[in-house]
């Protein structure tokens, strides 16, 4: 099994890895101060468990869960047992170990990632059981090492520029290091359609079609040749 460790705490990320040099089977990729970078990590490469702390500045261990499109088997750490009940709402989260940690206790918690790992394969959907991706409300964009929620029902235009792309709201634009093909993955294809190779439309928003371009609030989006038979097909048209 491969693991990364989570934790703003030096101290903490090291009595992690050290319960984790005890396990024959178990090797730590990377450790990481803050969920940003984790984010960041694990959306280019796979591991099967995250050793996440639950308290951690702006960003909790759920939010964490909630953000990865795709997350693997995940045990809480913490110093409080505030949120047991509600990590168990999601099925990532195969357990819940209160610090300080001991090597009983991590051992358990072993062999329960091992069962769930067993059970259901790894990496699992993220979100909680009863959900799947289009069932998500928002989305996390990285802003100054910043993760910013932005409910989808806000989003009106998503904007190619170059390495950036820009995200027009109902009251502010943003500008994120990502691609478009990553963001379109994240957005719900019931509410979202790409028009052209440079923008993403909210399509509940659109307040005039005339000839190749659409009217969102005071924006005029172009519509490519290619994608206007789909953009139509989607129109309550009367």
């Amino acid at each position: 099994m491969t693991c990364i460790i989570v934790d703003d705490e030096a101290t903490a990320r090291a009595i992690v890895a050290k319960h984790c040099s005890t396990v024959v089977d178990l090797d730590v990729v990377e450790e990481f101060d803050n969920a940003i970078d984790a984010i960041k990590f694990l959306n280019q490469q796979d591991v099967d468990v995250v050793f996440l702390d639950i308290h951690m500045p702006g960003f909790s261990g759920v939010d964490f869960v909630q953000t990865l499109k795709n997350c693997p088997k995940v045990v809480l750490t913490t110093s409080d047992t505030e949120f047991a009940i509600a990590a168990y709402e999601y099925e990532a989260i195969v357990d819940y170990m209160v610090k300080p940690l001991t090597a009983d206790r991590f051992n358990k918690s072993i062999q329960k990632v091992k069962n769930a790992l067993d059970k259901k394969g790894s990496p699992v959907t993220d979100t909680k059981s009863d959900n799947n991706v289009d069932g998500a409300q928002d989305l996390y964009i990285n802003i100054d090492k910043r993760l910013i929620k932005l409910k989808f029902d806000e989003i009106l235009v998503v904007k190619a520029q170059g390495d950036y792309i820009d995200i027009n709201t109902e009251t502010k634009e943003y500008r994120v290091h990502t691609t478009l093909k990553k963001i379109k993955d994240k957005l719900p294809d019931k509410v979202f359609l790409q028009i052209h190779r440079s923008y993403i439309i909210n399509f509940t928003k659109i307040i005039d079609i005339e000839d190749n371009s659409v009217l969102i609030k005071k924006m005029v989006i172009p519509i490519s040749r290619s994608n206007r038979p789909e953009l139509m097909r989607r129109l309550n048209l009367v």
